[in-house]
């Protein structure tokens, strides 16, 4: 398994539609001709942008947290170009673009250097082989004082891994319970 290189991301953008929009290079300021956090094509991967759609954890409901049961009232929606996690909490977003990941690749997220040395945790699970669609970004907070997260700006970078051999059975051919998400997806069982 190698990793992919702008010119392969490049292409499989352009022929296959696998990041929609696309970005060809670093962009690096926002259209007010400021400075943005980067995002778009990189050396070895791909800097999502963060959508103005947001779920931001909320606990008045005094719920327990439950992976198989989680209550979608623990979250507010908010849409906007900035938003404020609180202290020690998180929230959900979801990318820009929409990706359809090739059947012989693996992709994995990694969380942008400018918000880690913020304490703002960026977490996604690896997109598996053949799913698409927008991906469900969580941002914890882990610092004691209210953080920002930029709408339309680079938050994460993806890393894209082509096998020498094709996997037998894809996400899409499970049916993935969540293949073709749109919005910011809460958890499912």
């Amino acid at each position: 398994m190698a990793i992919k290189s702008d010119k392969w991301i490049r292409r499989m953008a352009h022929d296959h539609g696998m990041i929609e929009p696309f970005v060809d290079g670093q962009v690096k300021q926002n259209a007010a001709a400021e400075g943005a956090i980067s995002y778009g094509l990189s050396s070895y991967g791909y800097d999502v942008r963060c959508a103005n759609e947001f779920k931001i954890f909320t606990n008045i409901n005094s719920a327990v947290v439950d992976p198989k049961n989680f209550c979608p009232s623990s979250f507010v929606d908010f849409t906007g170009d900035v938003c404020i996690i609180p202290p020690n909490s998180f929230a959900l977003a979801r990318t820009v673009e929409y990706l359809r990941i090739p059947r012989s690749t693996l992709t994995i997220c990694l969380g942008k250097s400018t918000y880690a040395r913020c304490g703002i945790i960026v977490n996604v699970t690896p997109l598996e082989p053949e799913w698409e669609g927008h991906v469900t970004l969580e941002f914890s907070n882990t610092t004691p004082l209210p953080a920002k997260i930029y709408a339309g700006e680079g938050v994460a970078q993806f890393l894209f891994f082509e096998s020498d051999e094709l996997c037998e059975t894809s996400y899409a051919d499970r049916s993935g319970k969540y293949q073709g998400q749109t919005g910011v997806t809460v958890p499912r069982l």
